[in-house]
């Protein structure tokens, strides 16, 4: 349990066997055996012949969740809980899906779309209109990812959109650099946590995942190009 929460929560592969081993060793102790990937966690105690499978069919990103079962982990290790109280912490841990608010999301990304447009020297006369069209975008985003349940078709919807936006918003003068209005809003969409976490295990050895992963996000990122350059094809 503890590994699947953090797996569908977006740790990574070394840190979700670490996890569920330690908790192994303290709650058997014999030397738990664990196998993660992506899309599925194998574990055992050395020298028992059952195996338990859990599939991981959704991941998302909270880093909060991973946070929290460490934290259970190590009193547990401690020997500060117990088994069953670590248990019924990981159940109620499962079923609660806390995030922000939608809107508290819509806000953040409007404003990081703006911020980083600037960052990566656009002018202020552009915030405005980038700050926009990221909200835009990440609506589009959040409720095409809501609704379809297709991988990787959200990200090309928003981005497609997020381009003709930008396009719109430069032949009307509304914005003057185009490309920095473009980098800015699809910044939020931008799957910076998987890239991360797939390097991480690629250089803990953790080949399978790492590339997996890493697949996952450039999958990801191609969806975002091509759905501004479908844009630049026919609009721009």
């Amino acid at each position: 349990m503890a590994g699947k929460i953090m797996m569908e929560s977006g740790a990574e592969i070394y840190r979700v066997e670490d996890t569920m081993n330690r908790i192994a060793d303290v709650a058997t102790n014999k030397k738990g055996i664990s196998f993660a990937t992506p899309t599925g966690i194998f574990m055992s105690i050395e020298g028992e012949r059952n195996l338990q499978l859990e599939t991981i069919p959704t991941r998302t990103i909270n880093l909060e969740k991973v946070s929290l079962v460490n934290d259970l982990s190590r009193e547990f290790s401690s020997r500060n809980i117990t088994l069953e109280e670590l248990h019924s912490s990981l159940a109620q841990l499962e079923k609660d899906t806390r995030f922000f608010p939608v809107w508290w999301q819509v806000i953040a990304a409007g404003l990081v779309s703006g911020a980083l447009m600037i960052i990566f020297g656009g002018s202020w006369f552009d915030f405005i209109s980038t700050c926009l069209i990221g909200t835009i975008g990440f609506i589009i985003y959040y409720y095409a990812a809501e609704w379809l349940k297709i991988k990787f078709l959200a990200e090309f919807l928003s981005s497609f959109v997020i381009g003709l936006l930008a396009v719109i918003a430069v032949d009307s003068h509304l914005g003057i650099n185009l490309d920095k209005i473009i980098i800015g809003s699809v910044m939020p969409l931008v799957p910076g946590v998987p890239i991360t976490n797939a390097v991480r295990d690629l250089l803990a050895g953790h080949l399978l995942g790492g590339m997996a992963r890493g697949m996952e996000a450039l999958l990801t990122a191609g969806a975002i190009g091509i759905g501004i350059a479908v844009v630049f094809r026919f609009f721009a």
